[in-house]
């Protein structure tokens, strides 16, 4: 029993944190109290490590180098002067000025710890103007969260993707561009594979991308130390969102110097990646001038992407940072798939030059923000064979050169949240086993329909270009397995059921009216 309740609390942390979060309505709009929240969590569990330190260091006899902020950054903890402190925070939680203390808090880390320069809300808390009651309300609900009690669990991880979900899921429509859903950033980072080397997000949120990456990582026994972390985001509040998701789990990035757009002022220049993961903006319009960007180095070889549509900007950006072993993998809309004008002539030499790898279409209602049908796109610089180490085993590539693999996934998921779709572990295993047996050992790959098709730089050639997989694919025509005749008499049989019952039903109606007396002649 007391096991029992003890997992029932556990279970509650995210919920409670949740109601009291939304207790803030009204006095804060929704799209605001993301920041408020997890902005408060990062307090919290920065100040739960530092105290945490601070004992380790009395317990080693160290007392004089207790205010000494290098006996912290070397454990890779935060220094937090005592006006940062949680416990400075929940002392003066019922003052007036406990926004302006929370700003000061924050500021005061942000100065003392350069690894969090530009990461940390700037004066956010006194500028929202919050009933001084709820926000100590809340202020409380974090504060019986030990979020270093258990260290096998991530508590802090889990809350931040639980919050960054339920965030997503209630902005609605059209807002929620900093989450890309669990189950989809698994599936490219089990099918892409980011062992080691360079990881690229050019669009990236929360930093999402990058959490599953380390996660992978630390799931098929790699090293962390052996991957380089690059992203560029362009909402400042994102930005700051992204560097405070990554630094709380203690993940090292280089997102910029500031929040910037990807293509009006370009980040990372001169960067060359061995993974991207991305999930830009779909069919993001008027996203350069006509005469702006016309001279771009990254859209070398190829058309200038069109103004009205950023799709093909995106993956140019893309093609051109990758490495020479590199290897992408981005949604887009499905529109990218089969668009004319410059998209086609793009697309074209995508696959002319042999880049595209996979094309996987994903199922509908998976995304919280749209129900836009979406695709994985898979790029790859080298689909020659070649043999490369991972942690866990050996995989011998074979050339795969002027081949493309279709996935169609749209039968796959399983329900979430009542009305959106998310992988299973089981399908995400099903998914990437299909199309690494494509890439290493044909003896174990076969086209299904309905499911996969591995198509001929020929085929595709033959359908002008087009990468809508349904093109390839074999389609199931389960009406043409039915017997005509069986299906016939079944059908008969149910009619002859039918109309005898109708039959009986007005003969017993003509007879009530008869009997009493009002006889119906037909």
């Amino acid at each position: 029993m007391a096991i029992k309740a003890k997992a029932k609390k556990e279970k509650s942390i995210e919920e409670t944190l949740w109601d009291s979060a939304n207790k803030l309505r009204g006095t804060v709009e929704s799209s605001e109290y993301k920041h408020v929240v997890l902005g408060l969590i990062f307090l919290k569990f920065a100040s739960d490590k530092f105290e945490e330190r601070r004992k380790e260091l009395i317990a080693d006899g160290k007392e004089k180098y207790l205010e000494m902020k290098e006996f912290y950054n070397m454990s890779n903890i935060f220094f937090l002067p005592e006006e940062s402190r949680w416990s400075f925070v929940i002392e003066n939680s019922k003052q007036n000025d406990i926004a302006l203390k929370i700003d000061t808090a924050l500021h005061t880390i942000e100065k003392n710890n350069p690894a969090l320069k530009g990461a940390l809300p700037d004066n956010y808390f006194s500028r929202l103007n919050m009933d001084v009651s709820k926000l100590a309300a809340l202020l409380d609900t974090i504060n019986n969260i030990d979020t270093i009690k258990d260290k096998q669990t991530d508590i802090v991880g889990r809350v931040y993707e639980y919050f960054l979900s339920k965030f997503a899921l209630a902005e609605g429509k059209g807002k929620g561009e900093f989450y890309t859903p669990k189950s989809i950033v698994n599936l490219i980072a089990e099918m892409i594979e980011p062992y080691k080397g360079v990881i690229y997000d050019p669009a990236c949120g929360s930093g999402g991308m990058f959490v599953q990456s380390i996660k992978f990582i630390e799931n098929h026994h790699g090293n962390k130390k052996e991957i380089s972390i690059y992203g560029q985001e362009y909402t400042s509040t994102t930005y700051k969102l992204a560097k405070m998701n990554l630094a709380i789990r203690g993940i090292a990035a280089n997102l910029g110097d500031v929040a910037a757009d990807t293509f009006g002022r370009d980040q990372h220049p001169d960067l060359k990646a061995d993974y991207i993961m991305a999930n830009p903006p779909f069919n993001q319009k008027d996203w350069r001038a006509a005469d702006e960007l016309v001279d771009d180095p990254r859209w070398r070889g190829y058309d200038v992407p069109p103004t009205s549509n950023a799709n093909y900007a995106w993956i140019l950006n893309m093609v051109s940072k990758l490495s020479e072993n590199g290897v992408a993998g981005f949604i887009l809309a499905n529109g990218a798939l089969s668009g004319g004008g410059e998209e086609y002539k793009i697309r074209r030499k995508l696959i002319e030059n042999d880049i595209v790898e996979a094309i996987v279409i994903l199922p509908r209602s998976m995304f919280y923000t749209t129900d836009i049908s979406v695709t994985l796109w898979i790029l790859n610089k080298n689909k020659k064979a070649r043999t490369v180490q991972l942690p866990d085993e050996t995989r011998n590539y074979r050339d795969r050169q002027n081949e493309i693999l279709f996935l169609d996934l749209r039968e796959k998921g399983i329900p979430f949240e009542k009305k959106f779709t998310q992988f299973s572990e089981e399908n995400i295993l099903e998914i990437t086993q299909a199309y690494h047996n494509w890439q290493t050992d044909l003896s174990k790959y076969h086209d299904v329909p309905e499911f996969s098709y591995s198509a001929s730089l020929e085929e595709v050639t033959s359908k002008d270009f087009s990468l809508v997989p349904s093109k390839y694919i074999e389609f199931v025509n389960r009406d043409e397995n039915i017997d005509f005749d069986e299906k016939m008499q079944t059908l008969q049989a149910e009619f002859g059921e039918l109309l005898q019952a109708e039959t009986k039903s007005k003969t017993d109606l003509l007879t009530v009216f008869k009997e009493l007396g009002y006889e119906i002649k037909l």
